[in-house]
């Protein structure tokens, strides 16, 4: 039987690509979609790639008429999903994509975001590593034969209700470093990352900041010196991978590409570790995951390679007179990013195969 699914903020970018990804689903059937301002309108008229879905009319965004669901996915601002899903009922897997339920301390919500706190749901990020008990080491990790058993976050998704996708960003700069991080090869009092990203990642908002002659050919750095809200959430999850102090410098810039993130992310090495050391770590950890994918030695990735894909795929290289690794990472911040995270980790919930329903592979050219 299928299962029956309502998408809110169906109008928005977010929600359109969890529209489009869900519609080539097997075992979800879209009946609900909602939106705030353009309730009463065709689904079609906000979304027309949308073709498959062009029998379904966008309705009033509230609890009445998400109920009787049993998946219900957010795709709504910052701040918009809390008050909605404490109407929910407890049997009803909630998959949120915003910020409201990703911060498990209250003190950095207000710090960042600021409002009303609602407390922190399973993390949607499967690939999520956990501490390694051991080795904890470079010497020790050179000993190592397979890692890939160590925890992750999949076991907690499989047991839960309630689902927190991860920002964006968070997730490119988390696939890229969070082997070392594991591994106990980096210091994580002194990493960086600058990322390049698409103005989609903001949202359908009008603002002159977007505008197509604003950012056609022009780049420009934006939430400079710690304000980005997706830092503390960066610090939450290289924790969790077994870091002490997260200390990160994290500068995004905007450039003139639909969609998409290329995070570069940099770390000072651990005494004692070796380029063979990183690219053991790195393989290890990445080995059988079907969307993380890490690319020959001496190949980076490009944006263009993950576009409308469900896959991040991620470089290393060593810089022997810096003494820092280097961490490319790409993936496309709607689908990797948002939509096809959040489906991935629906299916675990829900008990179907992780990968069902969800691509690889992206669009060329």
């Amino acid at each position: 039987m299928p299962v029956s699914v309502a998408v809110a903020g169906a109008s928005g970018y977010a929600g359109g690509e969890l529209l489009r990804v869900l519609a080539a689903h097997p075992e979800f059937d879209v009946r609900t979609v909602t939106a705030f301002s353009n309730a009463g309108q065709p689904l079609i008229a906000t979304q027309p790639h949308l073709r498959s879905l062009a029998h379904l009319t966008l309705v009033e965004t509230t609890a009445a008429n998400l109920r009787g669901h049993d998946v219900v996915f957010l795709a709504l601002p910052h701040g918009h999903s809390g008050a909605i899903t404490a109407e929910l009922d407890d049997d009803t897997l909630v998959v949120d994509c915003g910020a409201d339920h990703r911060l498990t301390d209250p003190a950095a919500w207000d710090a960042f975001y600021g409002g009303e706190y609602h407390g922190a749901w399973t993390y949607g990020l499967p690939e999520l590593l956990h501490a390694a008990p051991a080795p904890g080491t470079a010497e020790e990790w050179r000993d190592v034969d397979d890692i890939t058993g160590l925890g992750r976050q999949r076991t907690e998704l499989a047991a839960t209700k309630r689902i927190a996708v991860p920002g964006c960003n968070v997730t490119a700069v988390t696939l890229g470093i969070q082997p070392g991080v594991q591994a106990g090869l980096v210091e994580t009092d002194d990493l960086v990352a600058v990322l390049s990203v698409g103005p989609s990642g903001a949202g359908k908002k009008l603002a002159t900041t977007y505008l197509a002659s604003e950012i056609m050919g022009s780049a420009s750095a934006y939430a400079v010196g710690g304000t980005h809200r997706h830092i503390p959430e960066i610090q939450q999850n290289l924790v969790a991978a077994g870091a002490g102090d997260v200390r990160i410098s994290f500068t995004p810039v905007l450039v003139p590409m639909a969609r998409g993130i290329l995070a570069t992310t940099t770390a000072r090495l651990s005494p004692g570790v070796s380029a063979r050391d990183v690219r053991l770590a790195w393989e290890q950890v990445y080995a059988d995951e079907p969307f993380v994918h890490l690319l020959p030695e001496g190949a980076f990735p490009r944006t263009a390679d993950t576009v409308g894909a469900n896959t991040a795929l991620v470089g290393i290289a060593v810089d022997e007179a810096a003494g820092r690794v280097v961490a490319v990472s790409a993936l496309d911040n709607l689908a990797k990013g948002t939509a096809g995270a959040a489906v991935q980790s629906a299916n675990i919930a829900l008990g179907f195969p992780e990968t069902l329903g969800l691509s690889v592979d992206g669009v060329a050219p």
